[in-house]
């Protein structure tokens, strides 16, 4: 038995500490930058002595954390139940239509991001949007298009 070496777990250790680091650290920079840049990801994984696959996968596994910058506007767009049911889907569609990208992509000039929610909880006002705080409910697709119109316009209060 004497001559088994020590099993020594401070390595295992070491990358349990530097791991648990990560996400606090993801947050803050894209706390910093309202996104994860690249070569931020890059500089935490040398400084971390984390592979750079590893960060990714964590930040990818978590929805709270984006590649992208958002858009000076974030539109919400409602899916939940009582939505659904009420015209989500033609409300997303009017949405891709008029902004000209998809749920989870901001407009080339950087105005507005798509983002799908499971729900906003205004399922009396269904279908509904939200643009940065601001609620609009009881939609269909005529008064959408005149909220999209003026947000292209800049005319939607931030």
């Amino acid at each position: 038995m004497d001559d088994v070496p020590p099993v020594s777990g401070s390595h295992q250790a070491k990358k349990i500490v530097e791991r648990s680091k990560l996400i606090p650290r993801l947050q803050k920079i894209q706390e910093k930058n309202g996104y994860l840049p690249e070569a931020e990801i890059v500089s935490l994984a040398e400084e971390l002595g984390i592979p750079l696959s590893s960060i990714y996968g964590v930040a990818t596994f978590y929805t709270q954390f984006r590649f992208q910058p958002l858009g000076k506007y974030v539109l919400k767009i409602c899916h939940g139940t009582a939505c659904h049911v009420n015209g989500a889907v033609k409300m997303s569609e009017v949405i891709t239509e008029v902004l000209g990208i998809d749920e989870g992509q901001t407009t080339p000039d950087g105005l507005v991001t798509v983002e799908r929610v499971a729900c906003l909880g205004c399922c009396s006002l269904s279908p509904v949007i939200m643009i940065n705080d601001r609620v609009f409910g009881k939609l269909d697709t005529a008064k959408l298009r005149d909220i999209l119109d003026k947000l292209k316009r800049g005319e939607i209060d931030d």
